[in-house]
């Protein structure tokens, strides 16, 4: 038998290619398909099946007919033959050429002859499968059946138990609803045979292969339960019914169902269950303590507001929406006019879910309460109750948000435009800082609404911005009016423009007699408020010119301030050129009239300085440059590249060949040399800063005339300039443009010239450290865009981390290889940068730097260490945790260095490694503790502990092992205790004490109770180690540290009790004993 078996799949693939036939195959299989043995007839139908399988599309249509007669047949063998045969089933149902009622047929017998539910899970799945196979490719021949198919289907599906078959069986009835297959009298039966599985209560075993989750079946159930409107009667009783459980899960799967039925719902269905849905809803909603409950019951509320707006009345039936509307109203409204305004917010939640569902909900609800709530402001005279009144009112306005353009017919909000407007600007006049922010809020809405603001009200708005940004003690107030202008700016313009940004400027220019502190402190906030407003092209036309004259006079001015005066100027361009970035025009407008102005001043500065050694001028500090930079770099990166060639046509030959006629106000004293030499030009080399910013900003189709030109001066100033300022601009926008370059000889040339530049220099000489700048910034250069050349700089990089000299600062250059740049060499500006790249640094080079540790000195040994720990601080979390344990007892040698750079790098690296991953740390538990004992006696922890620090020892408790040697002490050993383990445990202190401040507070006997750490909550000395909960250690063990999240101590339990007398005490949230005994 088992050679005939062997021989037949040796010949089964000769099926495939058409030397054999399957009735040739069932001749040779005849002995096996008419063995009295129901387990040799099952091979043989096995094996038949298996084959067709693999071949069923090659079938002719006879030999379909023939095939299906023979299972079909089949189907009435014993029960060992039906997995077989349904398999054998299942392949034919995939065949095109299946005679037409044949799929009828095959149906029918497995309806009759197959008790499924009996069946094995794997074959179950398998007549679902041909149940699918058929309804997609024989669906009029299905429907032919009527009733009689879903009936069948039903005595098919019922009993399911697997997940797997039962997402599976939820998609056939899914199909039977959507493609419109008859039901006929059995909507009931099918409702039942799939509402039983409502709620969903399923839990994925461990590890499970197939990954089928709970949510999956919630919701495929779902679907199923919100399909059709048929449904209704039986499912709506079934929902309220959940809804009035105690089970949250059911309450949410309920509420999230109900939402979803309300989509294909009318009023036809609701009419008879909405008292009770209303009920449920406002019960929830009054009582619930569950952010998500009440969260869904208001979405549930919306969809049946929404669902009875969209029925259409005849003229004999009732108005379900008005009555339902009533009903709320009358629960609701009078809340609002509660003096303890205990249900406020609940009852303004629910009325603004209704009101928010159509725009005739929102005319009701808005009719009835808006008034009310205008009465109520005026009648309440706290600051903290008209707040609240004022955020509900806030939540209607933001509704009419949602309907567009204020219409005058019907709308009750149009009707109250005075008192509305009243109520805002009462608020934005009171003290309250709180109340004040509520009605900008409120103002910006009213202004978003097109039509509802008079011209008198706008000039109102403006002053009351004004006011509130320029002169408000409070920063939240100021803030929040700036932004309040720059949201409304838009739709209101020439109003902005015409009376805010006069007052600003003439604000800005005033010499007022008051402190010099208050009148810089004022001036901020005009400069702030000018950039705040710029939101639209003709406004910007309007503040660009205010800040450029006003840095024109600082930079005129003497005073000592005047350096920060032009960094807030920059800032506020900087500010104003990120609002244009999407706007074409405005784009243009404020590149090509503040780029050339900033540069003609510079210029101007650095010429006024040409005949001293250091520069004077304000504007060529380095703070003022540094700030530059970004407005330059903001105002070029999204040019269209035709007006980025044009502009670039003029900007380089500025710097190449002092070519200065494009620059207003150009009559300067004497030429524009920066890439010139001598002391006197220190100043104008200053501001190849600005180049950089321009020219590293560009985008990359964007050709650079005189680039090779410019590449050699850069190149050569940054390797031999005195000024670390301007060798490291030169090297930055030497290696932005490097890495823009396009591949090739020209790129090849320039990267050798600069690397025979700098060894030379590396080895020897006055400028090692200019060269080691521009070695890193071409390296990262080379490394965002896989250069070849980038891994023979790193190898370079990675031999200066021995250098005595150089060593510290090559591995500091390992954070910027890894971090963000913000001016040059990341993707806002163009460069080129893959992705991953930090993956594959890591996987390069990390290996090079461990080994180079363990071959270096002592005395050099902490930078391999201060490298690595910057490249892993700067990898992707996931990636880190993955990659750390390999390098965990490196990482804890760093520990140990004296460097604080490598300290709080490191620290950093293990935070996310004992959150995510305690197991692994576990392993270390006793060299991590020792050295974190040793980090607290570092004067520059105990001084000002860094929060990396304090994070990672607040996780420690999760790598402790469960076994405590004291009681609330998590030592295993009592090593671990900073003193000797016998007067350590006798006082009941333990290591935790000392890495974090210990509050102090009364103990239930009165007694001053100093605790342990603020991460772990729970007492390590008396008297609370006389008391305990009822759970043994060994009942906590394993479990602790999830419990200790709970903040109740051990398990989380509120009351304590003595151990010896009975007294309890009570435990507060922070694991802190209250001050009070029960009896």
């Amino acid at each position: 038998m088992i050679s005939l078996f062997h021989s037949l799949y040796l010949l089964s693939p000769g099926v495939k290619d058409g030397r054999w036939t399957v009735l040739q195959l069932v001749e040779a299989l005849g002995f096996c398909l008419e063995n009295t043995d129901p387990r040799t007839r099952g091979r043989g139908i096995q094996l038949l099946s298996q084959v067709l399988l693999q071949c069923y599309s090659l079938l002719q249509e006879k030999e379909v007919l023939h095939l299906v007669l023979f299972y079909e047949s089949r189907l009435q063998d014993h029960h060992l033959v039906i997995p077989s045969v349904l398999q054998g089933l299942q392949a034919l149902s995939m065949c095109e050429v299946l005679s037409p009622g044949l799929a009828v047929s095959v149906l029918k017998a497995i309806f009759q002859e197959v008790h499924v539910q009996s069946l094995m899970q794997l074959d179950r799945y398998t007549v679902y499968s041909i149940i699918t196979n058929f309804m997609s490719t024989r669906e009029e021949e299905l429907k032919g059946l009527g009733a009689n198919f879903t009936f069948g289907f039903i005595q098919v599906m019922d009993g399911e138990k697997d997940p797997r078959n039962l997402l599976v069986a939820f998609q056939i009835v899914r199909d039977l609803i959507a493609k419109d297959y008859a039901l006929g009298p059995f909507v009931e039966e099918l409702f039942e045979v799939t509402s039983c599985y409502f709620p969903v209560d399923f839990t994925p075993p461990p590890n499970d292969p197939h990954g089928i989750q709970r949510e999956d079946l919630i919701l495929s159930l779902r679907a199923v339960l919100a399909s059709t409107p048929q449904f209704a009667e039986f499912l709506l009783p079934l929902l309220i019914e959940k809804l009035d459980s105690e089970l949250q899960s059911a309450k949410l799967d309920s509420l999230q169902t109900l939402t979803a039925c309300c989509a294909i719902y009318g009023q036809k269905e609701l009419q008879e269950f909405l008292p009770s849905l209303w009920s449920s809803l406002r019960r929830e909603v009054f009582q619930t303590a569950s952010e998500k409950i009440e969260s869904e019951c208001l979405a549930a509320l919306h969809a049946l507001s929404a669902c009875l707006s969209r029925s259409v009345l005849s003229s004999d039936s009732e108005d379900l929406l008005d009555s339902f509307l009533s009903s709320i109203l009358q629960d609701c409204r009078h809340h609002l006019c509660e003096p303890d305004m205990k249900l406020v917010w609940p009852s303004a939640k629910l009325l603004q879910a209704a009101a928010g569902a159509s725009l005739r909900t929102f005319h009701r609800i808005t009719r009835s309460v808006l008034p009310l709530l205008l009465e109520q402001y005026t009648k309440h005279t706290q600051s903290s109750q008209r707040r609240t009144i004022l955020e509900m009112l806030l939540g209607f306005l933001e509704l009419q948000q949602k309907w567009g353009h204020v219409e005058e017919d019907e709308n009750t909000l149009l009707s109250l435009q005075a008192p509305v407007c009243s109520v805002v600007f009462s608020a934005l006049m009171d003290p309250s800082v709180q109340l004040q922010l509520v009605g900008i809020k409120a103002l910006t809405v009213l202004g978003s609404l097109q039509g509802f603001l008079s011209s008198s009200d706008l000039e109102l708005v403006v002053d009351h911005l004004i006011r509130l940004a320029l002169h408000e003690e409070d920063s939240q107030s100021s803030e929040a009016a700036m932004e309040a202008a720059g949201s409304m700016a838009p739709t209101y313009p020439k109003v902005f423009s015409g009376r805010m940004v006069p007052r600003l400027e003439e604000e800005l220019q005033s010499e007022r007699e008051e402190s010099s502190h208050n009148h810089h402190s004022l001036q901020q906030r005009c400069l702030q408020a000018l950039a705040a407003v710029s939101t639209h092209t003709s406004i910007v036309r309007e503040t660009v010119p205010v800040l450029l004259q006003h840095l024109q006079k600082v930079q005129k001015g003497t005073e000592a301030r005047n350096t920060q005066e032009m960094v807030s100027v920059c800032q506020s361009l900087h500010h104003v050129a990120l609002q244009c970035q999407q706007d074409a025009e405005g784009c243009w407008y404020f590149h090509q009239t503040v780029v050339p102005c900033l540069l003609a001043m510079a210029v101007q500065a650095a010429m006024q300085e040409s005949t001293h050694t250091l520069p004077g001028k304000a504007l060529l500090e380095e703070e003022v440059l540094a700030a530059m930079i970004p407005v330059i770099s903001a105002a070029t990166t999204h040019l269209s590249p035709e007006l980025a060639a044009q502009s670039v046509s003029h900007i380089v030959p500025l710097f190449l060949d002092g070519e200065v006629s494009f620059l207003p106000q150009n009559s300067f004293p004497s030429s524009f040399q920066p890439f010139g030499d001598g002391e006197c030009l220190e100043a104008q080399r200053r501001l190849v800063a600005l180049l950089m910013a321009f020219v590293c900003s560009l985008p990359r189709d964007v050709g650079i005339p005189q680039q090779e030109w410019l590449l050699r001066e850069l190149l050569a100033l940054s390797c031999s300039c005195n000024c670390p300022f301007t060798a490291t601009t030169a090297a930055k926008c030497f290696a932005g443009l490097v890495n823009k370059h396009p591949a090739g000889q020209q790129l090849d040339e320039i990267l050798q010239l600069a690397v025979n530049r700098m060894e030379p220099i590396l080895a020897e000489g006055p400028c090692r450290t200019q060269a080691l700048t521009l070695l890193l910034w071409v390296t990262k250069a080379l490394v965002l865009r896989y250069h070849p050349l980038s891994s023979c700089l790193t190898d370079k990089l990675l031999g200066l981390l021995g250098d005595t000299e150089l060593g510290p600062a090559a591995a500091d250059g390992f954070s910027l290889l890894m971090a963000e740049s913000p001016d040059v060499l990341h993707k806002s500006c163009h460069a080129d940068v893959r992705i991953m790249f930090r993956q594959r640094f890591f996987t390069d080079n990390v290996p090079k730097l461990v080994q180079g540790f363990h071959g270096a000195g002592p005395d050099v040994k902490a930078n391999y260490l201060k490298g690595l720990s910057h490249v892993l601080n700067h990898l992707p979390k996931p990636v880190l945790v993955t990659e750390l344990p390999t390098l965990l007892s490196l990482l804890l040698e760093a520990l140990s260095c004296s460097d604080r750079v490598v300290q709080l790098s490191t620290l950093s690296c293990l935070h996310p490694l004992l959150l995510e991953a305690p197991q692994v740390m576990s392993l270390h538990v006793d060299t991590l503790v020792t050295k974190f004992l040793n980090l607290t006696s570092s004067p520059t922890m105990v001084r000002a502990p860094p929060p990396s620090f304090l994070l990672c020892a607040s996780l420690l408790p999760l790598v402790l092992p469960s076994f405590l040697s004291v009681p609330g002490c998590p030592h295993r050993r009592p090593a671990l205790c900073p003193c000797s383990h016998q007067s350590a445990h006798n006082s009941g202190k333990c290591f935790c004490s000392t890495l974090l401040p210990a509050p102090v507070c009364r103990g239930p006997r009165g007694t001053q109770t100093s605790w342990g750490a603020a991460s772990i909550h729970f007492s390590h000395k008396e008297p609370l180690l006389s008391y305990s909960c009822s759970h043994t250690r060994a009942e906590l063990s394993g479990h602790w540290p999830s419990l200790w999240m709970t903040k109740r101590g051990w398990c989380g339990r509120k009351q304590w009790q003595h151990v010896e007398n009975g007294e309890c005490v009570e435990v507060a949230a922070e694991g802190v004993p209250a001050c009070r005994r029960h009896g």
